[in-house]
């Protein structure tokens, strides 16, 4: 059993709060996205109403354990200051910053330092762990983003903490990436793009079987194409994958699921914004050209595959969308994944590049649920136990 914010009250405790605060921050110091910080808000105030005391535990970039200015949370904090009463502490262990935080008062937010600026947090360090326990009464885990590591703040934490808890975002993201897709609404479509197919193999066989469609696009489009025989001309492949892309196609073959490829691209002479383009049909792919987009018909198709689903999985793009001249693949199916909500269907897009792309275009609330976990939501969908979650886990 894991314990979910709404069976407890958390008054007077000093919650100890693992969130995935790992935002872009500009030269000038300026949070860039702050998606991340905002995900997690219901949670700290929860804990706020409650009358208890929310310290939160981050890391930011990869400092590689040394306590390095580039990748100090003090951005952070001067953000939540903006609208809560925020102290920040320049370390996250020790005897001074239990005496700093036995100052805290209730309504007041603690934000300790980088986590990473110590080896022993990937590590996930015995005493490391047992140093972060002792900072706090309760645990809760809100960081879906790193719940795919058996880190100390994550993992290590949990032995020492009898009383842990998940938090409404990793509640939300377990709602919508398993309960939907265990359970989902039919029509099911999945969308599955991105650069390899190698990232994407086990999402991919976990979904046969569940979905009723599976869309590819992207770079991994042209192995499974090269499976089938087609020429791809200077298109990424990935040789040692051809063979896994044909069992993948015989496995959809044998199984309800449809795995539905492109029918045209939109090719390039070179990897450049502004190369020369020319859209074919997949079958005439020319060879000292690149496919970088999916072409106007495939868009057009997915789009009606999306139109009459009920339930729809987006993970990766469907082509080079950082170039604006091969970007259409990608931000026609956010728009329709948009409308297909606005029409009742239920939306998950699976974090990383799609959730980036799905930002570009301003369509953030548009969408029923956008994953906060790049490789978490991907483990998650390949069917994946997450260390980060497992170990919430009560046993009664």
């Amino acid at each position: 059993m894991i314990k979910s914010l709404d069976s407890f009250n958390f008054k007077n405790q000093k919650c100890l709060i693992r969130v995935d605060f790992n935002v872009p921050i500009n030269e000038s110091g300026e949070i860039t996205d702050d998606n991340r910080i905002r995900q997690s808000m219901k949670t700290i105030n929860k804990v706020i109403s409650d009358g208890g005391i929310p310290i939160l535990m981050s890391h930011l970039g990869r400092p590689k354990g040394e306590k390095n200015q580039k990748y100090s949370l003090k951005p952070v904090a001067d953000y939540l200051s903006k609208t809560n009463s925020t102290i920040f502490l320049d370390d996250c262990i020790g005897e001074k910053i239990k005496l700093e935080i036995s100052k805290a008062k209730p309504g007041d937010i603690v934000l300790l330092e980088n986590l990473r600026f110590y080896n022993e947090e990937e590590a996930n360090d015995p005493a490391f762990s047992k140093q972060l326990s002792e900072l706090g009464d309760v645990y809760i885990n809100d960081a879906f983003g790193t719940a795919h590591r058996a880190h100390s703040s994550t993992e290590g934490i949990t032995k020492f903490m009898k009383n842990r808890f998940m938090g409404y975002l990793i509640e939300k993201e377990l709602d919508f990436l398993g309960h939907s897709i265990a359970n989902p609404v039919k029509p099911f479509t999945a969308i599955i793009g991105g650069a390899k197919i190698s990232g994407k193999i086990d999402v991919i066989e976990n979904l046969i079987g569940k979905c009723d469609y599976i869309l590819v696009g992207g770079g991994m489009m042209f192995t499974f194409l090269y499976a089938q025989g087609y020429n791809i001309g200077n298109s990424i492949i990935e040789k040692d994958k051809i063979g896994l892309a044909k069992e993948i196609l015989k496995k959809a073959e044998d199984s309800e699921t449809k795995l539905v490829l492109p029918i045209d691209t939109k090719l390039a002479d070179s990897f450049d914004n502004n190369a020369n383009a020319i859209v074919t049909s997949v079958s005439d792919i020319l060879g000292d050209y690149m496919g970088l987009d999916i072409g106007p018909k495939t868009i057009n198709l997915f789009k009606n595959f999306i139109k009459h689903s009920k339930t729809v999985l987006w993970n990766g793009p469907m082509g080079v969308f950082e170039f604006s001249n091969f970007s259409d693949g990608t931000f026609e199916l956010a728009k329709s994944l948009a409308e297909a909500t606005k029409n009742g269907a239920t939306t998950i897009v699976g974090g990383g590049d799609s959730a980036a792309a799905i930002s570009t275009i301003g369509l953030d609330d548009e969408i029923s649920h956008i994953s906060t976990g790049g490789g978490a939501s991907l483990e998650f969908l390949e069917g994946k136990t997450l260390p980060g979650i497992s170990a919430l886990e009560i046993y009664v």
